[in-house]
């Protein structure tokens, strides 16, 4: 490879990567989803991440270990694309009715008061599916504030250091 293409390439990575919020400056967020007893089998959960303009950033976390029924997390699956091959070390059993979620993620510190939110996305067997069951503003005002879901979940907690 000729030195002005690897100059250009190296150029072009360090711009590439100075406009992305990095997990240099990150911190652990630990997210509490506690399930209401809504009369079920276990459900599949999908924690993501969505900017200011509701376009999907990143998955933080998918309860459930069937990809058959991802497609069920209708938001969650549409906007990353249906993409669940990134899924290692972010994904685990689904969770049982009056059962709590608990996880943590790495998350940048530029996200938070950004405009950035969390959304979950819920399914059961049998049941209706919840597209964006709950959406909770990434914000430090709401961190330690439980936030109330529509079908499934009780309540959405997030704790930052």
């Amino acid at each position: 490879m000729s030195k002005p293409l690897m100059t250009t390439l190296a150029a072009a990575s360090v711009l590439a990567l100075s406009t992305l919020p990095t997990l240099a400056h990150s911190r652990q967020m630990t997210l509490t989803a506690q399930l209401k007893n809504y009369g079920g089998d276990g459900a599949y959960l999908a924690a993501y991440l969505t900017d200011a303009k509701g376009a999907y950033v990143r998955t933080l976390w998918v309860a459930g270990g069937k990809a058959k029924y991802y497609t069920h997390l209708s938001d969650w699956n549409r906007l990353s694309n249906g993409d669940n091959k990134r899924l290692a070390g972010i994904s685990g059993a689904s969770v049982g009715e009056g059962r709590t979620l608990k996880v943590t993620a790495d998350l940048a510190d530029a996200l938070v008061n950004a405009g950035f939110e969390i959304r979950i996305d819920a399914a059961a067997e049998d049941m209706r599916d919840s597209p964006t069951e709950i959406r909770v503003p990434l914000t430090s005002a709401n961190a330690g504030k439980p936030q109330p879901g529509k079908q499934y979940i009780q309540s959405l907690t997030f704790q930052l250091p």
